[in-house]
């Protein structure tokens, strides 16, 4: 059975004109993913109506806590000692949020309490996922 964790947080969007947008989001993690992490936008938020979830590994949203992390479509740094920004990527554009940093921290340290860190595995999950990739042969 799989435990999910769901903790509703707000975050505030940074525009170009440099106003600050609050907008509700959903941080949520799930032992049947155990290496990542999800981040939930309700449709009233999105561009084209639809919820969005953007998914991105654990341990990036752990080391963007104390420094910047990531290259690729989601990014997470430190603002000062009460924020954190995390950025999305897309061809779209880039959207910048701004969380409290207790926040994200709290939800990392619930996520610990399901699994711990380094004792993710992906075992079956894995190996059934790559003989779908490779086409029955691994």
């Amino acid at each position: 059975m799989h435990v999910t964790l769901e903790q509703p947080t707000g975050a505030c969007l940074i525009t170009a004109a440099d106003q600050d947008i609050a907008i509700p989001a959903t941080l949520r993690y799930t032992s049947a993913d155990p290496l990542a992490v999800h981040i939930v936008f309700p449709p009233h938020v999105t561009l084209d109506g639809e919820g969005a979830t953007w998914t991105f590994a654990r341990t990036l949203l752990g080391e963007g806590l104390s420094a910047s992390a990531g290259l690729g479509s989601v990014r997470v740094r430190p603002c000062g000692e009460s924020h954190t920004y995390v950025e999305f990527h897309s061809p779209l554009g880039v959207a910048v949020l701004r969380f409290t940093t207790a926040d994200l921290y709290r939800f990392l340290a619930r996520t610990y309490t399901v699994i711990a860190p380094g004792e993710e595995t992906v075992g079956a999950e894995l190996d059934h996922g790559l003989v779908a990739l490779f086409g029955g042969r691994v």
